[in-house]
């Protein structure tokens, strides 16, 4: 299976995907927001797109999906409860759901909601096991719930994220890498992983970014550390009402407001 990340350089700087069989060529356009150069990456590989699919219903994943299709002849998927918010879906995908494509494509769908209420992810097993997460898990951070709901998302994570292997390799819908790592160093000066990583990505090429595994997550998304005892210090600095010992869903939630306005 290749995975191929592609970097738009646009204003909301959004990745999108490609998902292809090596032995078939037929691939999967997943959030393709940028259609011509969506079309001429799969040119470029000889890959043939016969499905899109969208993880979410938000403008700067779904808005490629006519121009791509109207090229491609594909048919599109996502989430199953989309409704009219994502228009002409022809395959609903459910949680358990296994989206195959020739013989070396094979991805499981977890619905992650949160970011929005209808939100997929899609899981892609093996040796290099890796998340395609559009807006729910960032590097080094989460997707905001504006149009979701935080309480929401925590379980997600708690149910869903936190079962996966340190090995799963994170493709989010977004590069916000260094600010992410300046907002945990924000809430954890002493950490030591994430100034390394910082050091590392910040300035780096978007179009040849770092993909992290969710081992590294594990040490450096604040959002993922929330037994640690410096970020439980500072969100009780930030918000005194909480309880003298909060629990871990206490202490994202009020990570996730302070994001907010950060």
């Amino acid at each position: 299976m290749i995975v191929e990340q592609v970097w738009t350089g646009n204003s909301g700087r959004n990745f999108f995907y490609i998902v292809a069989c090596p032995d078939s060529g037929e691939a999967i356009a997943i959030d393709p927001i940028d259609p011509a150069l969506c079309l001429s990456t799969a040119k470029k590989n000889n890959w043939d797109i016969t499905w899109v699919m969208n993880t979410h219903e938000h403008a700067d994943h779904i808005a490629g999906n006519d121009d791509v299709i109207a090229a491609t002849g594909a048919k599109l998927m996502g989430p199953y409860n989309a409704g009219s918010a994502i228009p002409g879906i022809d395959k609903g995908l459910r949680q358990g759901d296994v989206v195959k494509l020739g013989r070396a494509v094979e991805l499981e769908v977890i619905e992650t909601p949160g970011h929005t209420p209808i939100h997929i992810s899609m899981l892609g097993r093996g040796d290099e096991p890796h998340l395609l997460c559009g807006d729910t898990i960032f590097n080094a951070g989460v997707g905001h719930c504006y149009s979701g709901d935080p309480n929401v998302l925590y379980a997600t994570f708690r149910d869903k994220i936190a079962k996966l292997s340190d090995a799963t390799r994170i493709y989010p819908g977004h590069d916000y890498i260094a600010n992410n790592l300046k907002f945990t160093l924000d809430r954890e000066p002493d950490n030591a992983d994430a100034k390394a990583l910082l050091a590392e990505v910040e300035g780096q090429d978007p179009a040849h970014a770092l993909v992290t595994t969710l081992g590294q997550e594990r040490k450096v998304n604040t959002f993922m550390r929330l037994d640690n005892p410096s970020v439980i210090a500072g969100v009780k600095e930030k918000f005194p009402n909480l309880p003298d010992t909060p629990s871990e869903e206490d202490v994202f939630l009020s990570l996730r407001k302070l994001r907010n306005d950060w």
